[in-house]
């Protein structure tokens, strides 16, 4: 039994067509010969109307508890609705809750870490020929109260499954195409990459670059967990995330805010002094070396020359491009 993780996010459901093409992807994969088995996120925005919700019933101080079991529904409408969406197309699915897929939990409320995953339930659907639409971000723990992961927790829904049923892959389907050299918006000439390790992908989301969730990233890493990050409105490659460490150098690059700064990062593998100086000279007047490491050089520039600095080091490291 050669399972697949497919994994969509929140913009990815958040309509019915998009929904029906969710589904179409599903039930492409086991036409590929893979039984696959989806997690799905919250639709789109629905996790902070509900916080919205919660504050305006609760005050400012929630207990920790009921808000998880507020917001843990709204990954189970989504499981729900894809699972509807593929019995439409005549196959049959079904949905789950966390605590039906098998996954235990300690008792940290917001945040809480798996101990466990059972398989059992998700082994038998397959079996039986249903796929399985887990409701991802949650949990159980031992005396039967819902829990949530944190902040992008189905992506460590994802990859737990992944683990517990020895998948052949993980994907993660999202509203972009893949990790790219810089942001496509702020650098026009930048290009999909086509592999990265493990360790770059924890350098960007360390960087503040909203990539995946960093814990799930970490275990998918622990695990040797094959991660494949791809659009869910396009079937071409992504980006294949895996331990191969390649050639050293740059791969990409990041930008984020720091008070009135910003912070300008060549991530990459074996970095050295030659690559942090390369850095500094292409970024231009006003910036300054913020931090270095064998996996990341940063930068701090004026604020508002984040992007041209951006677009420089993207000239200097990925030459032949339009910037």
């Amino acid at each position: 039994m050669k399972t697949i993780i497919i994994k969509f996010g929140g913009s990815s459901l958040a309509d019915p067509g998009k929904i029906r093409r969710a589904a179409a992807m599903v039930i492409a994969s086991a036409g590929k010969g893979f039984s696959p088995v989806a997690v799905v996120s919250a639709p789109a925005d629905a996790t902070d109307d509900l916080l919205a919700l919660a504050a305006q019933a609760g005050g400012k101080k929630l207990s920790p508890r009921e808000t998880d079991a507020l917001l843990a529904p709204g990954e189970q409408i989504s499981a729900a609705l894809l699972a509807l969406a593929i019995q439409a197309e005549g196959r049959k699915a079904v949905s789950l809750a966390g605590f039906q897929a098998g996954l235990l939990t300690d008792a940290a409320f917001s945040s809480a870490s798996v101990l466990k995953v059972d398989p059992s339930r998700l082994k038998a659907e397959i079996s039986a020929g249903r796929i399985p639409v887990v409701a991802g971000f949650q949990g159980i723990t031992r005396k039967g109260d819902i829990t949530t992961l944190g902040r992008g927790g189905s992506d460590f829904t994802a990859v737990a499954l992944a683990r517990a049923l020895r998948s052949a892959l993980c994907e993660f389907r999202t509203d972009v195409k893949g990790i790219y050299t810089a942001h496509p918006a702020i650098v026009p000439g930048a290009r999909k990459i086509s592999a990265i390790t493990y360790g770059e992908v924890m350098t960007l989301a360390g960087l503040g670059t909203e990539v995946r969730q960093l814990r799930a990233i970490a275990y998918a890493g622990k695990y040797s967990i094959p991660l494949h990050l791809r659009s869910s409105f396009h079937d071409e490659p992504g980006t294949l995330v895996n331990a191969d460490g390649g050639r050293p150098g740059v791969s990409c690059l990041s930008l984020s805010k720091e008070g009135r700064r910003a912070l300008v990062s060549a991530v990459g593998r074996r970095l050295t002094r030659v690559h942090a100086d390369r850095a500094l000279a292409a970024a231009g007047p006003g910036a300054a070396p913020a931090g270095f490491s064998a996996s990341a050089v940063t930068l701090r520039v004026p604020a508002g020359r984040g992007e041209e600095a951006l677009r420089a080091l993207h000239a200097a490291f990925f030459p032949g491009r339009p910037h």
